[in-house]
């Protein structure tokens, strides 16, 4: 690894994939990095919850890799452990009619669970678990985190990279960076609920996960189906994001009755164990606006990247944290005299 560049500190303010990508080539360029997260764990939307002997994954539910880079990551993974294909059965429901779903491309999953591979890439960074970021505050030419359990501590940072949903980032910068939170602004998330469905014996459905084009549901897979997983027969419901939207205020108990019954729809049961997750921020509306990959302001040394940048899905969030890493990594100096950090080349706005 190369030697530390001296005095150059940078904060990721997410640690889901993009941001963990983007801070695993930060500090392989050497940089002093610090990534941050409000959650218990790494992962972002990769996530799994717990509870007692069972799993689930509610977020993510399988990634693909089409970028020869991306590919080569996710081959490390395999053989680091946290990721195996996932050889499901999965169907396409349309009402009455349903169809076998073939695809060229592996599906894969992380082992033993979803949020493996981030807590792979985790394992290498310097990470701040339950720290809610709140406010960005300026100081001189470097930049102070304001956190909910923490309030303003007094270590500073050259360079804040914000790897999170565009709302919450937009939030974020209001104050501190119009310009930008504007840029944030025009991207539309959509929202989904989640209902994790414990079973007491296997389901007998020719498939082990279905596309549903009708009724509230969107995808149900069979979540014990997946590589490494060695619990008892554990369903995973998505919602589709418009019966979220109009729901996203409703209760938990009423978006299990919903979502139950259209699971009976489809081979699947009643359960009363259950648990809801609200996705407010699951995914990105459609638009025709060109993704840009990153955001990047070299002049305030602020920067964005995720999924929402570069297309959506697991492999799009870790290109755009691998491109925005690139993209700071040869571009910043020490200002020694001044104990700040400058750009060694004229600010380039809004790559």
């Amino acid at each position: 690894m190369p030697a530390k560049r001296k005095g150059l500190r940078i904060a990721v303010v997410g640690a889901g994939i993009a941001g963990l990508s983007c801070a695993t080539v930060l500090r392989r360029s050497g940089f002093e990095v610090n990534v941050f997260d409000k959650s218990r764990g790494p992962a972002g939307r990769m996530s799994t919850r717990r509870e007692g002997d069972r799993q689930c994954d509610h977020g993510a539910q399988y990634f693909t890799a089409r970028d020869p880079l991306f590919q080569a990551e996710v081959a490390r993974w395999q053989n680091a452990g946290v990721a195996a294909i996932w050889p499901a059965r999965i169907a396409v429901l349309d009402g009455s009619a349903r169809t076998t779903w073939a695809s060229a491309q592996d599906r894969f999953v992380g082992t033993p669970s979803m949020n493996a591979p981030a807590k792979f890439l985790a394992g290498a960074q310097s990470v701040t678990l339950g720290c809610t970021v709140t406010a960005l505050h300026r100081d001189g030419r470097q930049w102070r985190l304001e956190s909910a359990e923490q309030g303003t501590p007094a270590e500073r940072f050259d360079i804040v990279v914000l790897a999170m949903p565009a709302p919450q980032a937009a939030d974020l910068l209001r104050e501190p960076a119009t310009r930008l939170a504007a840029l944030a602004s025009k991207t539309k998330m959509r929202p989904c609920w989640a209902l994790m469905v414990r079973l007491p014996e296997r389901l007998p459905v020719p498939f082990d996960a279905a596309f549903i084009n009708e009724g509230p549901l969107r995808w149900i897979a069979r979540d014990s189906s997946k590589p490494g997983r060695n619990g008892p027969e554990t369903w995973l419901l998505h919602a589709n994001a418009e019966w979220s939207e109009l729901y996203i205020d409703a209760s938990a108990e009423r978006v299990a009755d919903c979502l139950l019954e259209a699971f009976a729809l489809h081979g699947g049961q009643r359960s009363s164990e259950w648990t809801a997750h609200r996705w407010r921020f699951a995914d990105t509306a459609a638009s025709d606006e060109p993704a840009p990959g990153y955001i990047w302001d070299e002049a305030s040394g602020l920067a964005m990247c995720g999924d929402w940048l570069n297309g959506g899905r697991v492999e799009g969030a870790w290109l755009s944290g691998r491109m925005l890493g690139k993209q700071i990594a040869p571009g910043w100096e020490v200002a020694p005299k001044h104990g700040g950090s400058r750009p060694k080349k004229p600010p380039r706005q809004f790559t």
